[in-house]
């Protein structure tokens, strides 16, 4: 006897409940494979690096980790890199992942000494910022660049990282092989050298 839309007696084998069957274990396998590819896909990915990340120090610590980075610049020949800004902000995260970008890291370790100088909430290390002609009410991230005896070269005046989460990384990458100290017999535009 054949059963219409049962798929019983009609010689298909789709399961007890016919095509509904068969209707519902199409989408069930589908959730099941895309699960799956996104599990792989999450472990695949490798330690990703916290957008909330505790990248500035204790607001106390500045003039420490600037000491040492003027010592450490002296006896490496590397420029010093000052990057104010807070934990809070969000694009002083972007600006940190850029800096560990595999393009930007080698760039940043042959060349600067990075400090990270904690802003608080725009109410500490406001003396190192001025000191340093950094005007902290144009956003931050707000970089300066020292040479290696802390004579200021470079700082940022008008908050061109304070929106570092539209911009890209190669952004760091010219901002870095601009202000990397020229090697004899290197070009200023080599990112290599």
């Amino acid at each position: 006897m054949h059963r219409a839309g049962t798929g019983i007696g009609n010689g298909m084998s789709s399961g007890l409940y016919g095509r509904l069957g068969t209707v519902l274990e199409m989408p069930l396998l589908r959730t099941v494979k895309l699960l799956a590819f996104a599990v792989l896909l999450a472990l695949s990915a490798g330690p990703a690096r916290s957008a909330n990340r505790e990248i500035y120090p204790a607001p106390a610590q500045a003039s420490a980790d600037l000491a040492a980075a003027l010592k450490t610049a002296a006896t490496t020949h590397k420029r010093i890199l000052l990057d104010f800004g807070g934990n809070w902000c969000g694009d002083c995260q972007v600006l940190d992942l850029y800096f560990h970008d595999p393009k930007n890291l080698p760039l940043l370790e042959a060349n600067f000494v990075l400090v990270h100088i904690n802003i608080g909430t725009m109410d500490a290390n406001l003396d190192i910022a001025q000191r340093y002609d950094v005007p902290l009410d144009k956003g931050v991230p707000a970089l300066a660049v020292l040479t290696e005896t802390g004579g200021l070269l470079y700082s940022q005046k008008n908050g061109q990282f304070e929106s570092m989460r539209h911009m890209e990384s190669a952004s760091v990458t010219q901002f870095l092989v601009q202000w990397k100290p020229v090697r004899p017999g290197c070009s200023a535009v080599m990112v290599t050298c």
